[in-house]
């Protein structure tokens, strides 16, 4: 199979500087604030987006060195196949965020709702449609039991080594 090969459209700006600390989910992020800096060749792009209240963000986990196919994720102490959580050292180290878009100056996004680390490469940004990015999710997985612990869950250092 071909290589595939992405170009940043930006970067992302953050009150965490370290994994450690950054809030697990952006669901557990509520008003947190950062900054998305959309390359000025690129701003053309962001045309129209104002009109939306949530976005989501695709974009590059650059400080995972290894990922592992079985791991501990951070409402578990079981072993779970990778694709059955949403830990960070994955094959591929793309990471997804919604959040809240507040307001957009030429280039820059201001977001809340915010759990990315400072200085990631943004991949892509897409507009949360409700219509058409909400479920009606009817099972979980081992996360049925779990996600109670999920409003106060920062991450604990274990997935950046």
């Amino acid at each position: 199979m071909k290589e595939i090969i992405y170009k940043p459209i930006g970067i992302i700006h953050s009150p965490f500087k370290v994994p450690k600390g950054t809030p697990i989910q952006a669901v557990v992020a509520t008003d947190v604030e950062g900054k998305i800096e959309v390359f000025q060749e690129f701003e053309e792009g962001l045309k129209d987006l104002e009109g939306f209240s949530h976005i989501i963000l695709i974009y590059h986990l650059h400080l995972i060195k290894k990922s592992s196919l079985q791991v501990k994720p951070f409402l578990d102490n079981q072993t779970h196949g990778i694709f059955a959580t949403r830990a960070p050292g994955r094959p591929n180290s793309i990471g997804i965020s919604i959040v809240r878009l507040v307001k957009i100056e030429k280039n820059i996004l201001y977001v809340k709702d915010f759990d990315i680390i400072e200085g990631t490469p943004l991949l892509d940004i897409k507009p949360f449609i409700s219509e058409f990015d909400y479920r009606d999710v009817t099972k979980n997985g081992w996360y049925e039991k779990k996600v109670n612990k999920l409003p106060t869950s920062k991450d604990d250092g274990r997935f950046v080594k």
